[in-house]
């Protein structure tokens, strides 16, 4: 059960985001400001993956790196699908591949193309935290693909924001605040002084105005 100070901003971030005019539903987001810590040292910043308990409300977007069997296998299981040989493609072709590492969420390799990845396309996918998980060209990748649709990034690099998608405004608000109190418990167990380095959190939608929780 989620906090209900938890609850309530995210009732009240909805229900603001509701009094604005606009076409499209919005995503549901976390703002966490660190503090009393230096992101000039590298152990200080946070790099890291949570799966929600109730998902992101829109699945996060997969795109797979693989050949053979691997690859008929996970056709349906990703959304898209890129062989050994368009990897030297993408590589000559940046702007195209960038526009890619834009759009999906999570990369994966069966494992034995990472050394070729690393070298062509790591420039790319290194800055953005988005260097594939690589996995056995053997692997089933239902678990794989079933998890990583619910999961989110949290990453820090010289700034002491973390920005985290946690929901839509649909979801219910309960699901949406269980969400928030998942990846706070995970930040502070990643955290040298847990708690005590976080200055403040907000929940607020796409559009509308950032709600206090801490």
């Amino acid at each position: 059960m989620a906090e209900s100070k938890t609850v309530e901003a995210v009732q009240k971030a909805i229900e603001e985001s509701k009094k604005l005019e606009r076409k499209f539903k919005q995503s549901v987001d976390v703002v966490i400001n660190l503090k009393n810590i230096d992101m000039n040292d590298a152990k200080n910043r946070i790099e890291d993956e949570i799966m929600l308990p109730h998902g992101r409300g829109e699945e996060a977007r997969l795109a797979l790196f693989a050949s053979g069997e691997l690859a008929v296998k996970a056709k349906s299981h990703v959304d898209l699908l890129i062989k050994p040989e368009e990897i030297e493609e993408l590589a000559k072709d940046k702007k195209k591949f960038k526009k890619i590492a834009d759009e999906y969420d999570f990369f994966i390799a069966e494992a034995p193309l990472m050394p070729t990845i690393g070298k062509t396309l790591g420039v790319i996918l290194g800055p953005r935290g988005k260097m594939p998980k690589p996995v056995p060209p053997n692997i089933d990748i239902t678990g794989v693909s079933k998890n990583l649709r619910k999961t989110v990034r949290l990453r820090s690099k010289a700034t002491k924001t973390i920005h985290a998608t946690i929901g839509r405004e649909e979801m219910n608000t309960e699901h949406i605040a269980e969400n928030i109190d998942a990846i706070l418990k995970r930040l502070e167990s990643k955290l040298e002084r847990g708690k005590l380095n976080i200055g403040s959190v907000y929940v607020k939608t796409s559009m509308g105005p950032p709600m206090r929780i801490l």
